[in-house]
């Protein structure tokens, strides 16, 4: 199963794919795409905290700045968490991404029987980015989403600490 847990800064969106994987039989491997280092005391903190938050038994995988989430994806085996696409994506020259690489290893992994969650930022409902570049990151992580919800047999929305299962196909 694939599922896509989607939430703004600080509405849990972590938090609910962690209670996800940990329903899962399988071993989880949490890939984290957000590396800290000494420059930013924020960032560490809050990269401890969702490590603190934790199983001992799940392994981490630490995920560079564009590093190869693909890859890795495509090498493991059992359930896993991938916290988060937009911090990855980020990481990409002009947030160029080519979606097909990732949905198909996503993919092979439902075919094979591993439970795959994604996180991502929702990042259509913060404020309007003031910079063209603030603009480009936000376009291209809803093109990432959307790639990825296309494909997942769940969506989430966190908000405020709650969790909306979203429908498939909208009510008309």
């Amino acid at each position: 199963m694939i599922k896509l847990v989607l939430g703004g800064a600080r509405s849990g969106k972590s938090a609910l794919a962690e209670r996800i994987a940990a329903a899962s039989p399988e071993l989880v491997t949490y890939f984290a795409t957000a590396v800290g280092d000494d420059a930013d005391p924020d960032l560490a903190e809050r990269i401890a905290r969702h490590r603190d938050r934790r199983p001992p038994a799940w392994e981490t995988v630490e995920i560079a700045f564009g590093g190869n989430l693909v890859g890795e994806l495509q090498a493991c085996e059992g359930a896993v968490l991938v916290d988060s696409l937009g911090i990855w994506l980020a990481g990409f020259p002009d947030f160029a991404l080519e979606h097909a690489s990732l949905t198909a290893a996503l993919l092979a992994r439902r075919a094979a029987g591993h439970l795959t969650v994604l996180v991502s930022d929702e990042a259509g409902l913060g404020v309007h980015p003031s910079t063209y570049v603030g603009r480009q990151f936000r376009d291209a992580l809803g093109d990432l989403n959307q790639a990825v919800a296309a494909i997942a047999d769940d969506v989430w929305l966190a908000v405020a600490g709650r969790a909306l299962l979203l429908p498939t196909e909208p009510s008309l």
